[in-house]
């Protein structure tokens, strides 16, 4: 059984720094993509950043660039999303992201979400 899930969230000052942590589980065997999404009210999800496991490429929204940063653990799939310089509007449920994940079981990919956590700037 995969699980993915996310921790860290909470409310943060705007100038604030906060770490948002993304553990798996389960008989995994390969991830192609670790990614971080977030969606505000009222707003589609958008990707805020992500890092390719094969060449630890990165990608960032612009909205971000210069004040998030996606790391990854290399023993685990366990990965990172440190956010500096947070703004009221970074205000969002963030999810963490799998993407062409195979299992042990099984050669087919798949893709898996967190549950979520709230990240709320505010004074």
């Amino acid at each position: 059984q995969v699980q993915v899930v996310e921790s860290g969230g909470g409310l943060v000052q705007p100038g604030g720094s906060l770490r948002l942590s993304c553990a798996t589980s389960g008989r995994i065997f390969s991830i192609n993509v670790l990614g971080w999404y977030r969606q505000a009210p009222g707003k589609q999800r958008e990707l805020v950043a992500s890092i390719t496991t094969s060449t630890d490429s990165t990608n960032y929204a612009d909205s971000v660039k210069g004040r998030f940063t996606v790391t990854r653990d290399y023993h685990q799939y366990t990965f990172y999303l440190q956010m500096n310089s947070l703004k009221p509007e970074d205000t969002a449920v963030y999810y963490c992201y799998t993407g062409g994940l195979r299992t042990w079981d099984s050669g087919a990919y798949s893709d898996y979400w967190g549950q979520g956590t709230q990240v709320t700037v505010s004074s």
